[in-house]
């Protein structure tokens, strides 16, 4: 029997629902629960209208480290459960299927149901395995939102906070040959501690709705004992040099010794043998318009000649930089070359999928638009994509400004003014250890799962003032764990004298305090302007709430044209005053802003590609 296609899964969850609250009565929960009320209106993508449990993101999902031939997709449908807090296990009935890796809250989860605070989501389903001697089989975990513990065969195998960032665990000793059960217990309370972006319990305005649960991929994967944890890349331009660093883990075996092989176009031009760093005379520089790269083969290898494990990457030969111009104007640099970055805030949201994209293509749709629109540049806002958004970047030449997912505290917003009192000023939280600590380590893994990617080219881990706590601790916590980044420390947010970027937010039009001395010994950029909305009929997420858009709505689609040519003419001025890069909001409409280059199911773009592109010449990017 063929799996009920996506648009019919809410019905027959609630068809479910209804039948065995006839049969059993209330569920056997001592906790009052709040009523959930349907998390979205109902707007399909394109690419959502064709999602199935048999396609729903079977694509190997860590494009820079791979194992193709030794591992398994765990998406498509499972259980899945709602009680309250007091039920420590999955309970005797479930409420009916769900369709992972979409957050419960999505239409394409086949559930589309608030998961109130006081609630407990629960996951479950069986995989068949068949062990093999000398392996480790590892669990995965791309993204879970946000408190989240996991059970194989009835035995807890761990525990792991955080919205964003991958996680594993080894399970080797709790499965056996023929069927296992994996249940996934999650608590999402959306709540201002946590790492939210733009999730809120009350949708509205620049404020979108919440995502809990599994939302990325989840996968298992076979292992040798010893094999390969990890890898660093570090290009040396200076000396056409690739540093290879391994992480390796298990028992030691005797003799082993690590081979790389760096592969242009299929063929092998270099080799390192039992040393760390690859020779690339001549090297072929990577960038936006020549997005260049190298395949690599890491090989661990016995006293025998034998592998004992291979992992498949690639890498880029580029470098990011600063440096002053003739006019004594701080600039990013690429390869030792200045390059104005210049392109959209990309939420990363769907109306169908929220924080999930319906589909890999999909995804990459909205990066193939922005590149073919003349942008070479997003910056990622305050969301972590799935490891494969970056891999497509890496390969079409998209550099990314990324976000750090903010939290919900909001400490008094003076942007970039100059304070009375050095002491207090400028206004930021006060966190308590553990809470400072648990944001440094979602920090610290979004940095680990992209640090290899060429096209990731700032960190930035605050958004305005959202949630902005020890700024020169953060500041300094992040210059530790990448050098070789600008730090763009809050953008639009309280200024602070940390990392390389002073960043102001304008709207509707861009603009920047050039006059202000503090400022002399950091790149000066528009991290937000723009935001000129146009309302589409038919392709709004909710007519019946506010749509909206910066500086009003335009009465036609040639005033909104007109309105974006007058703020590029005028970041193309301030370019020449000694601003270094702009951001314009946004490339879709997100439920009820509607100031998208393009709607929010993708279907009208209101600036074509082409049309972009030419403007962007035009005024000299």
């Amino acid at each position: 029997m063929k799996h009920p296609t996506i648009k019919n899964h809410a019905i027959v969850a609630l068809a479910i629902l209804c039948l065995v609250a006839s049969v059993l009565g209330p569920p056997a929960v001592a906790q009052d629960l709040t009523p959930a009320q349907p998390a979205t209106p109902t707007m399909l993508t394109r690419w959502g209208k064709n999602v199935t449990a048999e396609n729903a993101w079977t694509e190997y999902p860590r494009p820079q480290f791979r194992r193709e031939d030794a591992w398994q997709c765990l998406n498509g449908h499972w259980d899945y459960a709602v009680t309250g807090r007091d039920l420590g296990s999955f309970p005797d009935q479930a409420d009916g299927k769900i369709l992972v890796p979409f957050c419960i809250e999505s239409t394409l989860s086949g559930v589309g149901r608030l998961l109130q605070p006081n609630e407990t989501l629960w996951y479950k389903r069986t995989f068949t395995h068949q062990p093999a001697e000398g392996e480790r089989t590892h669990l995965h975990f791309e993204a879970v939102d946000y408190q989240t513990t996991v059970f194989v065969n009835g035995q807890k195998i761990g525990q792991h906070i955080g919205s964003s960032d991958p996680f594993r665990f080894d399970i080797t000793d709790a499965v056996h040959e023929g069927e296992n059960e994996i249940v996934v217990q999650v608590i999402d309370e959306t709540a201002p501690h946590q790492t939210l972006g733009k999730q809120t319990k009350n949708p509205k305005g620049i404020y979108y709705t919440r995502v809990s649960g599994i939302w990325q991929t989840v996968w298992l994967e076979q292992v040798p004992e010893r094999h390969i944890a990890g890898v660093k890349m570090k290009p040396r331009l200076h000396e056409d040099t690739l540093r290879v660093l391994p992480t390796l883990a298990g028992p030691k075996v005797d003799g082993e010794r690590m081979v790389i092989r760096v592969h242009d176009n299929g063929r092998t031009i270099a080799t390192a043998d039992s040393s760390l760093s690859v020779s690339l005379p001549g090297a072929k520089r990577w960038s936006p318009d020549s997005p260049h790269l190298y395949d690599i083969t890491l090989q661990l290898i016995d006293a025998s000649g034998n592998v004992i494990d291979q992992v498949e990457s690639y890498a880029a030969m580029r470098e990011f930089g600063i440096q002053r111009d003739e006019d004594g104007h701080l600039r990013l640099t690429l390869n030792g070359e200045p390059i104005f970055h210049y392109g959209p805030l990309d939420q990363g949201w769907w109306p169908d999928g929220l924080l999930t994209p319906p589909s890999d293509e999909a995804m990459c749709f909205d990066v193939d638009y922005l590149k073919q629109a003349g942008f070479n540049m997003i910056r990622k806002h305050i969301k972590v994509e799935p490891r494969r958004f970056y891999s497509h970047c890496d390969k079409v030449g998209m550099l990314v400004w990324q976000d750090m997912p903010s939290t919900g505290g909001r400490p008094e917003w003076t942007r970039m003014k100059p304070g009375p009192d050095a002491t207090t000023w400028p206004p930021e939280e006060t966190w308590d250890e553990a809470r400072r600590n648990q944001f440094r380590s979602e920090l610290k893994a979004m940095v680990e799962k992209l640090r290899n990617s060429p096209s990731v080219a700032m960190w930035v881990p605050f958004n305005e003032r959202w949630g902005q706590h020890d700024t020169i601790g953060v500041g300094r916590f992040m210059e530790n764990l990448d050098v070789r980044r600008p730090i763009n420390i809050a953008s639009g947010g309280n200024f602070f004298p940390v990392g390389d970027v002073a960043d102001h937010h304008s709207y509707p039009h861009p603009d920047f305090p050039l006059d202000d001395a503090r400022f002399a010994d950091y790149v000066k950029v528009v991290g937000e302007f723009g935001g000129h909305g146009l309302v589409i009929q038919g392709h709004q997420w909710n007519p019946k709430m506010r749509n909206w858009g910066y500086g009003g709505l335009p009465k036609t689609p040639q005033e909104y044209k007109e309105r974006y040519q007058t703020t590029l003419k005028q970041l193309a001025e301030l370019r020449t005053q000694g601003i270094a890069a702009g951001v314009y909001t946004q490339t879709t409409d997100v439920e009820g802003e509607v100031n998208g280059l393009m709607t929010y199911d993708r279907e009208v773009q209101k600036l074509s590609a082409d049309e972009l592109a030419q403007m962007h010449r035009d005024a000299g990017f």
